[in-house]
């Protein structure tokens, strides 16, 4: 598998979709943050990234310190650190409203799986919005969170999978107003099948001279590293054995991992031993020397040294405090 399946794997991904929108005349909104669609919606959301997906129409999306981005059917729009932002009439008269904050539009009235109507306007041409979000392990998925632009604009309208996925959430919205079953089963998967086609057509676009994790999987050398390390992250790695692997001299792969990601691949693969073993902290009661064991480590005092050096406390100390905010 490669290096990003097995990321978007282990990230936990969830999606929802909770607001159909149609709007006319002239409209501009501020969007709910995304902490309090979570905590209604899905409170054990580590974290969360809101998204757009115009279905008819056009508008305007940005950042509440941005810039608009004009956005017409089958764009995507994607907000990958979960910043709050603007929807608004792609028109000049919009962008000097003053936004609507619509936190409050009967969200806490909602349950998971439940898609909120939003209608307003009685004339104009017509927009319509799914909006949805994607929950993640925040650390898990930090190497594609901290690539990726605050704000990801994406065509889903230009063949392929990606139109696929994007008349399916049109139809699947449909389905769920009509209180089909199973839809909100349908349009989780679809919005996370959604995130992975943008993550992909991002890295796409990408200019040669990039740097960052998703264009590391671009490079020949340094892309099959990551995939070996993802596939077996407990593996006794050195980067001999993965220089030999992937066909590259010791010292090339190292300066060519450190220029594209920053850190040598020894680095980059203990920080993410630590994140999985992060994860499995929070998440279960395995004990401590089984699950040095699983990320790779061959006592449980090394695995403990590495983890006080990464979070500040050793394992147990860590598993106590993260369970007792959870």
């Amino acid at each position: 598998m490669d290096a990003l399946s097995e990321v978007l794997a282990a990230v936990r991904l969830s999606g929802a979709v909770f607001l159909d929108m149609e709007l006319r005349a002239e409209w501009s909104y501020l969007t709910a943050p995304a902490r309090h669609i979570a905590d209604v919606l899905m409170p054990e959301a580590d974290h969360v990234m809101p998204y757009h997906l115009v279905t008819e129409g056009r508008c305007y999306a940005r950042l509440v310190d941005g810039d608009p981005v004009e956005l017409n059917a089958g764009d995507l729009i994607l907000f990958p650190a979960g910043d709050r932002h603007v929807l608004a009439t792609a028109s000049d008269a919009a962008l000097r409203l003053k936004p609507i904050d619509i936190t409050g539009e009967s969200l806490e009235l909602r349950k998971r799986g439940d898609i909120a109507s939003f209608r307003k306007g009685e004339s104009g041409k017509s927009t319509r919005i799914v909006c949805g979000f994607l929950a993640c392990d925040r650390r898990l998925a930090e190497p594609i969170i901290l690539s990726l632009p605050r704000l990801l604009k994406v065509s889903m309208r230009d063949g392929g999978t990606a139109a696929w996925v994007q008349s399916s959430i049109r139809y699947s919205v449909g389905e769920s107003a009509s209180a089909r079953p199973g839809s909100a089963i349908v349009l989780a998967r679809l919005s996370e099948v959604l995130f992975a086609e943008a993550v992909r057509h991002y890295m796409d676009e990408l200019p040669p001279d990039q740097s960052g994790w998703l264009a590391a999987l671009r490079d020949r050398y340094v892309g099959r590293t990551l995939a070996l390390l993802h596939e077996q992250p407990a593996y006794a790695w050195t980067v001999d054995a993965l220089a030999a692997k992937v066909g590259l001299s010791r010292s090339a792969l190292g300066e060519r991992f450190s220029a594209l990601l920053g850190s040598p691949p020894m680095q980059y693969l203990t920080r993410w031993r630590m994140s999985l073993a992060a994860a499995q902290l929070r998440e279960n009661d395995v004990p401590i020397v089984q699950l040095a064991a699983q990320v790779g480590y061959e006592s449980e005092s090394a695995f403990n040294r590495a983890f006080r050096r990464e979070f500040g406390l050793p394992p147990a100390a860590w598993r106590k405090r993260a369970t007792s905010r959870a």
